[in-house]
Parts: structure tokens; sequence; C-alpha cells
């Protein structure tokens, strides 16, 4: 059996191999590369890496100093992945911009992803460089990696985190596992009419926050900038039809901001009155 798309956490790979008793591989691929750019070699009993590169390319590292990458870095070199050879596309049709975007002029294609050289010349995918952003306070945040954390957490189908420079916080929009919420809202004796009712009360809000914070805190994720400080439940997925999604099931983060640009402008609003009022 083979994984690709987005990486899987080690314990995921254990029991995997524990119940299916079988091999089983993780690779690292883009459309751009005709897909394969690393993938585990036959017999490579270690869990939590993208195996070594694949013998139709070149890869390197590239050091990113704003979110403190380096190839100096101990025990491992780590910096965003590039990749070269003839595996690589040529551009992205009639987008002779956003070609240039990825593709320098030495051939190396820039795949936004942030990985390290494990032991073995083992490559392992830890962070993504393309749509950080600052919060006021000049901290970079990374929210795919933040996003990847909360899907853990039961209530959460789905999750989209906002932040920008003007603020000093993070906010979320959830789109909520409706199964978890009812079998919530039935433990703890909550009757709604319906269940965007139950989604805008503040109770369930609190209870789908708190299981967010328990899993970041679980992935060692900061309290101080990496935890969303205030959350909206919607039932709508984000679907390609209703213009959130890519076709490989990525957020489109400038449609999401706009889609939900209410909400977020309320939960920011939310968050001054909080801190005005614990300042008083």
């Amino acid at each position: 059996m083979a994984s690709g798309a987005s990486p899987l956490s080690p314990d995921v790979m254990d029991f995997l191999k524990i119940c299916f008793g079988g091999h089983i591989i993780e690779g690292y691929g883009m459309t751009e590369t005709s897909c394969v750019i690393s993938c585990m070699d036959e017999g490579d009993i270690l869990s939590g890496h993208v195996g070594s590169p694949n013998p139709a390319c070149e890869i390197k590292l590239v050091d990113v100093p704003e979110m403190n990458y380096t190839s100096d870095d101990q025990p491992y070199p780590r910096g965003e992945i590039c990749v070269r050879g003839p595996i690589v596309f040529q551009g992205y049709y009639k987008d002779e911009m956003q070609t240039r975007e990825v593709l320098d002029e030495d051939g190396w294609l820039h795949t936004g992803d942030i990985g390290l050289w494990h032991t073995g010349g083992r490559l392992k995918i830890i962070d993504r460089k393309k749509n950080i952003f600052k919060l006021a306070q000049g901290e970079y945040i990374a929210p795919e990696k933040i996003e990847n954390v909360y899907a853990k957490c039961k209530f959460i189908g789905q999750c989209f985190i906002y932040g920008d420079s003007l603020n000093s916080s993070l906010v979320a929009i959830v789109s909520v596992d409706q199964d978890a919420l009812k079998a919530w809202a039935s433990s703890q004796g909550i009757k709604y009419k319906d269940l965007e009712q139950l989604c805008n009360d503040p109770r369930a809000r609190a209870a789908v926050q708190a299981g967010m914070d328990s899993v970041g805190r679980d992935a060692q994720a900061n309290t101080c900038f990496e935890f969303a400080k205030s959350v909206t439940l919607v039932l709508e997925p984000f679907t390609m039809e209703n213009g959130l999604l890519t076709p490989t099931f990525k957020i489109k983060r400038a449609q999401a901001k706009a889609y939900f640009a209410k909400a977020i402008s309320n939960m920011y609003v939310e968050l001054t009155t909080s801190d005005s009022s614990h300042v008083k």
C-alpha cells in the first residue's frame, strides 16, 4: 500500500503497518513533477519520512530565513524543497507569470514545501512555505500546518485558519462534523431547534474550541500565537462547488477570506471587546 498527498504522522503509519501486516510506503510528489519526487525504499522500517529522491531528479533544500529554516540547522539541515530534472514540467499553460514564480532560471522547481534531510538521505516534510502570513506582533504563521493539527479534533470536518498583520491572534472557521456535534449536545442535555441554532450556541463554540486547544497542546503548538482564539461554526462544507476548494482539495484562502468576511470581522470584534473587558 502507498500513501501520498499529505504527510502521514508516524503513529498513523505504524498503526497501518500493524493493521494490514503488509508493506506500506509513503511517497512525495506534485503534478508539476509528473508525480513522484521521493519514495520510501522497500524494507525501510522507519516511519515519519517520505523516503529518498527519485533517481530521475535532484533535490536540494533552500534556506527560508524568515521561518528560521536553514542548511546550518542542527541536527538536520532544513529548507524549502526544490526539484530539478526531466520529470519537472515546462510551465503552466499560458501562464508565464505563475510559471516564473515556481521555476527559476536554473530549472529548479520551488515546491513551497519545507523539508529536512533525515538520516540515510531520507526526506521529511515538516512545514509549508506558501500561504504564510505575519501577525501584528511579527510572528510568522503557516496556517496549513495548524489546520492539519486541528483536523484531529473530533468536532472538525474542515477548518480554515485566518490571521493578518493587523491582528495579534488567529481565528477559525470550522465546518463541523455534524454527528459529533449532535452527540455532544445530546450528552450535555442541550435542546436545539436545528443544527444552525446549535452552531450559534456559545456552549457549542466553547466545546469545539476546547477540543481544538486540546489537540493543539498534544501537538505542542505555541499557545501564544498558534492557537485560534475564536471559532465560528458552520454547517456548509468547503467544496469546489462553492469555490472554497481547489481541484486537489486545498483551501482557496483568498476566496475563503471573502466568503467568511463577516464572520471573521465579528470574531475580531468579540476578541477586542473581550480584551478590553479584561483590561478594565
